[in-house]
C-alpha cells in the first residue's frame, strides 16, 4: 500500500489520529482511504464531507452495498487569535518564504505554541466534529479513519488546506503574507512576464523574399566580433521559484520522494555537466 502522509505535516496529522484511535480500527481504516471506497470527497468552509462505500454483510442483514455519509471538522481558531498569528508569521522572514513557496515550515508548531495555539492537531479536542451514518458505535469508525487518511493525502499536496480547516481562508493568509516586505519581493519575482500571444495565419513558417543581395562574408564572419570573456551569470534571488510554488507533492507527482528535491538534483546535474561550457 502506498505511503499515506508523505510530508512531515501529513504524518503529524496521522500521528494525532493514531494517538486516540484503536490501532486495529486504524488498520481497517487505511483500506477505506482509496478511490474504490471513497466515492465523493469535498472540503468546504472547513467542513470535510465524504461518501464511503461499505460492505455487504448478510450476517448483519445488509444485503445491498451501503453508502455512508461521513463528516469531519476541526476546531476553528478564533478570529482574534488568527490576527495575532498572522502578525507573528508576517514578522518572520523564514516563515513567510516557506509559506509563499507552498511549503509548511518545520518550526510552524513552535510559532503557534508561542501564542498558545495549535495549527496541527494535538489531541481529539482539536476535532470539533467526527460523525458517520454507519451503525458502528465507535468514533472514529473505520470509515471516518479512511477519510482522515484521505485528508492527510490532500494536506501533502496542499498545506494551505490546514489553515482552511482551522478557519482561515487561503485568500486572507496569502494577502497577509504578501503585504510583508519579503512577501512583496517574492510576489514581484513570481510575476508572469510572458509575452502576449499573437494569432498566426498559418501553423507553418513561410519563407520571405530577401530585400537585397545578402553579404555572405558578413553572414559567415559576423559584423561584430564576439566578446573574449563572458560575465559570470548571477544566481537568482530565489532559485526555481515557480517549481517550488508547486509544492513538494503536486497532483501529478506519484513517487514517494519530494518533487522539489528531484528537480533540485536535476538542475544540479545540468549545471555541473555544462559548467565548462559557460
Amino acid at each position: 500500500m502506498a505511503q499515506l502522509g508523505k510530508t512531515w505535516w501529513g504524518q503529524r496529522f496521522i500521528a494525532a489520529l493514531e494517538g486516540f484511535t484503536d490501532r486495529g480500527r486504524l488498520q481497517r481504516g487505511r483500506g477505506y482511504s482509496g478511490e474504490s471506497r471513497i466515492l465523493a470527497f469535498a472540503v468546504s468552509d472547513g467542513l470535510v464531507t465524504a461518501t464511503v462505500r461499505g460492505n455487504v454483510n448478510p450476517y448483519y442483514g445488509v444485503y445491498k452495498e451501503p453508502r455512508y455519509r461521513t463528516r469531519i471538522q476541526m476546531a476553528p481558531i478564533a478570529p482574534k487569535d488568527w490576527d495575532k498569528a498572522l502578525a507573528h508569521l508576517g514578522s518572520n522572514a523564514a516563515l513567510v518564504a516557506k509559506l509563499l513557496m507552498n511549503e509548511m515550515p518545520d518550526n510552524i508548531d513552535s510559532a503557534f505554541a508561542g501564542l498558545r495555539l495549535h495549527l496541527l492537531p494535538a489531541s481529539r479536542k482539536d476535532f470539533a466534529l467526527t460523525e458517520c451514518s454507519c451503525p458502528d458505535y465507535a468514533n472514529p469508525c473505520k470509515h471516518i479513519a479512511g477519510v482522515y487518511y484521505r485528508l492527510a493525502g490532500q494536506l501533502d499536496r496542499d498545506p494551505f488546506l490546514l489553515f482552511e480547516l482551522r478557519g482561515l481562508s487561503r485568500e486572507r493568509l496569502h494577502q497577509a503574507l504578501s503585504t510583508t516586505p519579503l512577501g512583496k519581493a517574492l510576489a514581484s519575482l513570481a510575476e508572469d512576464r510572458s509575452a502576449p500571444i499573437d494569432a498566426a495565419e498559418s501553423f507553418f513558417t513561410r519563407p520571405a523574399p530577401a530585400g537585397a543581395t545578402p553579404d555572405y562574408r558578413a553572414f559567415w564572419q559576423g559584423e561584430r566580433r564576439l566578446p573574449s570573456e563572458i560575465a559570470p551569470a548571477r544566481p537568482p534571488a530565489v532559485p526555481a521559484i515557480l517549481v517550488k510554488k508547486g509544492g513538494d507533492f503536486p497532483a501529478f507527482w506519484e513517487p514517494e520522494g519530494s518533487f522539489i528535491a528531484a528537480m533540485e538534483e536535476l538542475y544540479r546535474r545540468v549545471r555541473e555537466k555544462n559548467k565548462d561550457a559557460l
